[in-house]
């Protein structure tokens, strides 16, 4: 089961965005509820608007500093499914310009090949005690995390994503926090799900645009993985509006 998401942004274009660097503050909606403008600096040419989205019921905040996920801490077994190799590269805005952010903590999280979440308890599993696909790591001085991971698979209801969270100070009563979900094409996801291990899980029931989450905004959070010699490599860029 999900939860609605936040209200999100929408694309602009370089005109507008140069004229939304120019603003500061952090833009409130009415009735109080927060949105935050999360703007991915495309090779420095433009600006995109990347909207907040619902952090889920499956986040557990396990502090496990890693970059390979695949594995479950407990016994060292590595999860089945096609490697994706992600790279999360983290900015943030300042009049002018967008700047790397260095020391922030990336949490990423998603399902295994089956549909299944670790380290919960729900009405179909119970993975209490495991912790595969799950971890973050600090940006480095580029503002970049780097992640070994799996193509994820699907559950009812959902299409296929990741989920991440993005804090500058997590050890902080007021630390800025930004979360949101990573999607993928799917011509790709049908592709990637034709082979072992997602094979037998049988077709999935929700595509992108059946996914009532997706549709608000999940456009603007498209992965565009790469082929790579050991599975897929995808990097998203995404720039912060800091308080």
């Amino acid at each position: 089961m999900t939860h609605d998401d936040a209200p999100v942004g929408c694309l602009l274009s370089r005109r507008e965005a140069m004229a939304l660097l120019g603003v500061t503050g952090v833009l409130w909606l009415t009735g109080g509820l927060h949105l935050r403008r999360a703007l991915a600096d495309v090779r420095g040419l433009s600006c995109v608007v990347r909207p907040e989205q619902t952090e889920g019921p499956y986040f557990v905040d396990e502090r496990l500093h890693r970059s390979d996920i695949r594995s479950d801490p407990a016994d060292g077994l590595v999860r089945p499914g096609t490697q994706l190799a992600l790279t999360l590269a983290v900015s943030r805005i300042n009049t002018g310009g967008c700047q790397p952010l260095p020391g922030a903590q990336v949490d990423i999280w998603h399902c295994d090949a089956m549909g299944l979440y670790s380290d919960v308890r729900d009405p179909g599993f119970n993975t209490i005690g495991r912790k595969f696909f799950r971890g973050y790591q600090i940006t480095d001085e580029r503002g970049e995390v780097r992640f070994v991971t799996i193509y994820p698979g699907w559950y009812e209801g959902r299409t296929v994503h990741i989920h991440f969270k993005i804090r500058t100070a997590p050890a902080a009563p007021r630390a800025f926090e930004f979360t949101s979900q990573m999607y993928f094409d799917d011509g790709l996801t049908d592709r990637v799900h034709a082979d072992p291990p997602y094979a037998a899980r049988g077709m999935r029931t929700a595509r992108n645009q059946h996914d009532r989450i997706f549709r608000r905004g999940g456009d603007q959070l498209m992965l565009t993985p790469a082929a790579a010699a050991d599975g897929y490599q995808a990097t998203f860029a995404v720039g912060l509006q800091l308080p």
